[in-house]
Parts: structure tokens; C-alpha cells; sequence
């Protein structure tokens, strides 16, 4: 069995240690939305919260709030029915040419957006694959020739020592049907030391290798974290972003043009823009759907194409990603649809 080494070395899990937090007194409501999901951040990512804390975007990204504590019925522990998706434990297989392997449940930050937050409340949020597990996945990936692709998940999958996470790859690259692996990491916003040379050097070396990361703000673009995604880049590991559109914190066109751009210029494309998912105890960030048509409608004429995400849902029980685009009027005008000469049949 492979031993378990601590890449949270630099985190900080309870609230009432946090010395710059002290003069907060946390609602009761607040310590029960912390007993449910525990609390969960790194020392650098606490360290991007202002002065205006309760109104921060990272301290609202990563502290508890009463609000996750609701529940309704169109509210599920797992939205998106990846429990039902696992024909071996640990591997999500919903589309027909790629899978997604879970090889961790740790992770450096609590997110209290969270779609797996469920894997916090089972006590098993400090587990990584066994190595019955995964023979099981590579078997089950050999036998279907027609996955194509692997997006290694978690947890995030830097919580495993690179030694770890290079056996896992390694083994994925032998596999003759494979030839995209993606990696989904939030390291490099809320621990970017953790993307070193050795890290980077090996993921260099994977043929197919796609890095996915995760900003949601202009507040997470700093130095340490362009760094981090210097590195990358630079050892010719292309590198997308996956936003997520959160009420409260970046549903705004201004907030989103400045992440979109500062990303761009660190050549991370912004690839989706998620609306949350409908899990129980992120129901508070939710926006509506309408309200990220109407963002996507005002960016579109301010940004490129390269600054320009994808805004998708993903429907539940297990429906997959859909793509959502604005009404645009003006194409509607001189496309002639709607009854409109055509001036390009």
C-alpha cells in the first residue's frame, strides 16, 4: 500500500485558531454550517481576504454560512447522479469517450460551493484510491476502447505526492486507447507553491496532457499564482480555467471581464463558465440561469473570443454539460431571422 504523504502542511482547519479571524464571532448558524461541512482553507488563500471581511470574495468562497444548511427538494447530495455513473468505485463514466477518475478526496480548501461537498459529511474526506481501485479502473478502461480521454479528479489530485500522481499517470499513458489525460487542480489559486519544478517537470513529460484550473475572481490573480501558471505554460502544458458563477461574489460583468482578461494575459484560457450545481448546502451561490445569459450577453461585445467562456449547465441526474448562449438581437437583425430578409442564405 502506498504511504500517504501531507501536502496541507499549510492549512488551517479550525475556526477558532485562526488569529486574523479572531475579533469574528461566528452565529451559531455558522458553527452548524461547520459541523456539517467542515472548514478548510490554506494559510496563503486566506491570506488574499481584505479588510471588508464578510463581504470578501474569498473569505465568502471558503468560510461556513448558515445558508448551507438549507434543504429543499430540488436539492441533491449528488446533483449529478455520479454515484450511479461508477461502474468500478472512483471512476464517473457519463460520456461515451471519456471518463473521470476520483483518485483523492482531500483537498487544500474547503469550497463551500462545492458539488462533492456530500464527500465531506461521510468522514471519508482524507482517503485516497487504493491500488485495488485503481486496477480496477484501468481494467474497466482497457476493456472499453472507445474512451479516449481521462480527466483525473478528485478532492484535487495534487493533494497525492508527485511520485504518487506520476505512477497514476504513468499508468494511464500505457493504456493504448488513451490520448488526452487532463488534470483538474485548484493548487494553483489556493496553494500555487505546490506547482514546483519537479511537479512541473514531470507533468511535462506526459504526452496529451491537459492542465485544468479553477479562478473565480480577480482577487485570486497574484503573483504567487501567475507563477504557478508561468510555470506551466511555459513547459508547453496548455491551460484552461473553469470559473464558476457565484451569487454574491463574481455575478457581475466587470468582475468577470477583469478575471477573464488577467487570465489571458498568463495565456490560461478561460474555458467554462459554470452555473452551480443544485447540491444541498451550495443553494446560496446560485444565480439563475437568466442572470448568466444576461452576463454572457454583456461580455460578449468587450472580450475576444479567447477571453470569452464557454456558460454551460450541468443538467441533473447525470444529463451532462449544455452550452447556453444569449439571444443576440443584433445577429437575429442581420441574419434576417424571425421573418427578416436573409443576407446570408
Amino acid at each position: 500500500m502506498h504511504k500517504k504523504k501531507k501536502i496541507n502542511g499549510n492549512s488551517v482547519k479550525p475556526l477558532d485558531t485562526l488569529a486574523k479571524f479572531a475579533k469574528l464571532e461566528f452565529s451559531e448558524g455558522e458553527k452548524a454550517a461547520a459541523a456539517a461541512y467542515p472548514f478548510l482553507a490554506t494559510n496563503y488563500y486566506l491570506g488574499l481576504i481584505g479588510n471588508d471581511l464578510r463581504n470578501d470574495p474569498v473569505y465568502r468562497q471558503c468560510f461556513p454560512d448558515r445558508r448551507e444548511l438549507i434543504r429543499h427538494k430540488n436539492l441533491s447530495t449528488d446533483p449529478l447522479c455520479e454515484e450511479k455513473q461508477m461502474p468500478v468505485p472512483g471512476l464517473i463514466h457519463r460520456y461515451r469517450d471519456r471518463i473521470v477518475l476520483l483518485v483523492t478526496n482531500r483537498c487544500a480548501v474547503h469550497c463551500r460551493f462545492c458539488f462533492r461537498k456530500r464527500k465531506w459529511k461521510t468522514g471519508i474526506a482524507n482517503q485516497d484510491i487504493s491500488d485495488e481501485y485503481l486496477q480496477e479502473a484501468f481494467k474497466y478502461i482497457r476493456r472499453h476502447e472507445r474512451i479516449k480521454e481521462v480527466l483525473i479528479s478528485g478532492g484535487d489530485p495534487l493533494m497525492l505526492e508527485t511520485s504518487r500522481l506520476k505512477e497514476i499517470i504513468d499508468s494511464l499513458s500505457k493504456l493504448k486507447n488513451i490520448d488526452v489525460i487532463r488534470i483538474g487542480s485548484r493548487m494553483p489559486v489556493v496553494l500555487p507553491c505546490r506547482i514546483d519544478t519537479r511537479l512541473v517537470k514531470m507533468l511535462s513529460e506526459v504526452p496529451g496532457l491537459w492542465f485544468l484550473t479553477h479562478f473565480n475572481h480577480p482577487a485570486e490573480l497574484t503573483d504567487e499564482s501567475a507563477k504557478a501558471c508561468s510555470m506551466l505554460t511555459k513547459a508547453g502544458i496548455p491551460v484552461l480555467n473553469q470559473t464558476v458563477l457565484l451569487k454574491g461574489i463574481n455575478d457581475d460583468a466587470s468582475v468577470l471581464e477583469e478575471l477573464f482578461r488577467g487570465l489571458a494575459r498568463l495565456q490560461v484560457k478561460p474555458h467554462y463558465l459554470f452555473h452551480v450545481d443544485p447540491a444541498e448546502g451550495n443553494a446560496h451561490f446560485r444565480t439563475g440561469v437568466a442572470k448568466g445569459l444576461e452576463i454572457m450577453e454583456e461580455l460578449r461585445p468587450r472580450l475576444s473570443s479567447i477571453c470569452t467562456p464557454v456558460f454551460a449547465v450541468d443538467l441533473p441526474e447525470g444529463g451532462g454539460k449544455v452550452p447556453l448562449q444569449p439571444d443576440y438581437r443584433l445577429g437575429k437583425k442581420y441574419l434576417g431571422i424571425n421573418g427578416r430578409k436573409i443576407l446570408y442564405p
